[in-house]
């Protein structure tokens, strides 16, 4: 019997352990991966990081780092013209490098001014001094969305780097007041983001393309050099039109300037020395004005010296007054275009003779218009639209594709050329058609 009982023990043992062997696993470790930055594989050695704390400087950095007064003063001078001392402020990194030997010393260390930048010292055989930047990367995200409260609500709720919001605004500057926009209006935008090593955001590098619905109408921007040796780059619609319109010349289109701007004329109705603040333009009555660049009307009315007046809101810098007309053609909180006729030619108020007197604000402030560098932007030469349109035409595609996606619209059909038949030869009239004649019928 007992040995009937040590047979089943031994046998029980047996199959428990093939059990346990073929249960037993090891976890797959995976690899660390190596911390490489700067160009140096920091595995190679003990890494100390530092951190500039307040009142300190280089002289203070090293000596933390056990170099006598002699080799600080050798590396000061050595790196004086390459790095600038005075970046070194608080909270800056140094990152300093040391043999993996007993003697744990400084073999190379790094200053970063910025994210990007850095500066790279070399103690290994002499003082040597490198300049060098991160390597950097750009990858291009293109999204779709509506108004929240604000534009600036809406790119954060997008997870949206809020410096886009200054580059959009800009572009728009003379076709949309973001202050007025709708809430629920459609917007599409893409844009390039720079990552350093790869990992580390750095910001929004540039605006690719833009649509924003304003007023029912969907308004594009696409960046473009018309010249290639001087590099201006301006925004323009899907059809070419520059967006930042630039001011006319005159809010007439025959220009006879009779009196100019100046703090000190003598008025030919008051007769008395005051300042002019407008350029008067002279023209026969009943001769159309128009407003010199896009804007809100912001007042329209009657006072006795400026008489029939309208004044113009062109953004929050610029608006633009005209004064004496004989009629007024348009009201108070109307927009209005580049060119739109907003009035005719008169003499009401105090005025000598039919003219308009055309004033310009800035910040506030009349200014003489004609001595003011105004913002501009070059028309589109008739030479560059192709070249333009095939440029634009991907991007286009692009952002409605994403915008028909977001709001769940049909995809933006493909654009075909027209296909254009054969034209005649000259002199060679085309064959007329044949005309078959219908047989007779007899009546019966």
């Amino acid at each position: 019997m007992k040995k009937l009982l040590i047979l089943l023990l031994l046998l029980t043992t047996l199959f428990s352990c093939k059990k346990t062997e073929e249960e037993v696993w090891v976890d797959e470790i995976e690899p660390v991966k190596p911390i490489v930055d700067f160009g140096i594989n920091f595995a190679d050695y003990n890494v100390d990081q530092d951190t500039v704390q307040y009142y300190d400087n280089l002289t203070r950095i090293l000596t933390r780092q056990n170099f006598s007064s002699k080799k600080v003063n050798q590396i000061i001078e050595k790196v004086k013209d390459s790095l600038n001392l005075k970046l070194i402020k608080r909270h800056k990194a140094f990152t300093f490098f040391r043999s993996k030997d007993r003697f744990n010393k400084v073999q190379m260390f790094v200053f970063q001014p910025d994210q990007l930048n850095y500066v790279l010292v070399d103690l290994r055989d002499s003082v040597v001094v490198y300049k060098r930047a991160r390597p950097l990367t750009f990858k291009v995200r293109t999204i779709a969305g509506t108004l929240s409260s604000s534009l600036s609500e809406t790119l954060k709720n997008e997870n949206i780097d809020i410096s886009l919001k200054k580059r959009l605004i800009k572009v728009y500057a003379w076709s949309i007041d973001f202050f007025k926009s709708k809430k629920g209006d459609k917007f599409a935008v893409s844009f390039t983001e720079r990552y350093i090593n790869d990992t580390i955001y750095d910001g929004i590098d540039s605006l690719r393309c833009a649509f924003f619905e304003y007023k029912g109408k969907k308004i594009y921007a696409f960046p473009f050099i018309q010249d290639s040796i001087k590099g201006k780059t301006d925004y323009y619609d899907e059809q070419g039109n520059a967006l930042r319109n630039f001011f006319l010349k005159a809010p007439l289109k025959v220009v006879n300037i009779t009196s100019k701007y100046t703090l000190k004329r003598f008025h030919p109705v008051q007769q008395i020395w005051k300042p002019h603040y407008g350029t008067d333009y002279a023209a026969p009555t009943g001769t159309p004005i128009m407003t010199t660049a896009t804007g809100t009307v912001e007042m329209a009315g009657y006072t006795a010296g400026n008489g029939n007046f309208v004044k113009v809101k062109h953004d929050k810098t610029y608006s633009t007054q005209y004064l004496h007309m004989s009629k007024i053609l348009v009201k108070r909180g109307q927009s209005v275009k580049q060119g739109d006729i907003i009035g005719k030619v008169g003499s009401t108020g105090l005025a000598s003779g039919p003219h308009v007197c055309y004033r310009f604000w800035k910040n506030g402030k009349e200014v003489d218009a004609l001595k003011l560098k105004l913002p501009n932007s070059e028309p589109m030469d008739a030479r560059n639209k192709p070249r333009y349109i095939k440029y634009i035409t991907p991007l286009k595609r692009e952002l409605d594709s994403v915008a028909a996606v977001k709001f769940n619209e049909p995809l933006p059909a493909k654009i075909q050329k027209p296909v254009q038949k054969p034209a005649q030869p000259a002199g060679k009239p085309q064959p007329k058609a044949k005309t078959v004649a219908k047989p007779k019928t007899k009546k019966k």
